[in-house]
């Protein structure tokens, strides 16, 4: 772990830019990422826009240091796939629990989350990776499920894997940002699961689920 002029930081040196993140990740759930300024950070963590300066050109750069370590945990969503059957009542469970954990991902990460999005809409290539990694950790693997699929005959072999992946994982992405937005609308969290679940299943295997 280095500074910004690329010394060494020491145990505690680690420990004050650790917990300068931290301030700044519980600022940006409660304040928009534009009026976040580096003094109020530094006096939130109990110490100086200086010190702030010693590990960070800036706001985004320190912003883009948390995006980075929450993109490092996606691998959790890439799990949710892994050795999963889509067939049968199995297909069922494995497309619950996909909804389920990205849901869970997406909520938990919220704050950041709307911090790449923006960015990345804006074209700023480092936030649009960043989103692209934790997209592709569902995406390919969905793909190379349609593709199983497709290989045994389940599902028409017009079908385009890629696209199908693609256009699932983009609308679980959609769904997951705009939560809190469904109540608006009358639905509820527990209503909005299997609902979304049931889409999945469909895109997956054109089928409705066995329950």
């Amino acid at each position: 772990m280095r500074t910004v002029d690329g010394r060494v930081a020491g145990r505690r040196g680690q420990a004050t830019r650790q917990k300068l993140l931290d301030c700044l990740s519980e600022m940006l759930s409660s304040s928009p990422y534009r009026d976040v300024k580096v003094i109020d950070v530094a006096r939130k963590a109990g110490t100086s826009p200086a010190t702030f300066y010693q590990y960070f050109p800036d706001v985004e750069g320190a912003v883009l240091e948390i995006a980075e370590q929450m993109a490092s945990q996606s691998s959790v969503l890439t799990e949710l796939l892994e050795g999963r059957s889509w067939v049968g009542k199995a297909g069922w469970q494995t497309a619950q629990e996909l909804v389920e954990g990205f849901l869970d991902f997406w909520r938990r990460n919220d704050a950041i989350l709307r911090v790449v999005d923006l960015g990345a809409a804006e074209g700023d290539k480092r936030f649009y990776k960043l989103r692209m990694k934790i997209l592709n950790s569902v995406n390919s693997s969905l793909a190379d499920s349609v593709a199983e699929l497709q290989s045994k005959g389940r599902i028409d072999k017009d079908v385009n894997p890629a696209a199908i992946a693609g256009a699932l994982v983009a609308m679980l992405a959609a769904v997951a940002s705009h939560q809190k937005g469904f109540t608006s609308w009358g639905v509820k969290q527990a209503e909005l699961k299997p609902n979304l679940a049931l889409l999945v299943h469909l895109g997956v295997t054109g089928k409705k689920p066995t329950r």
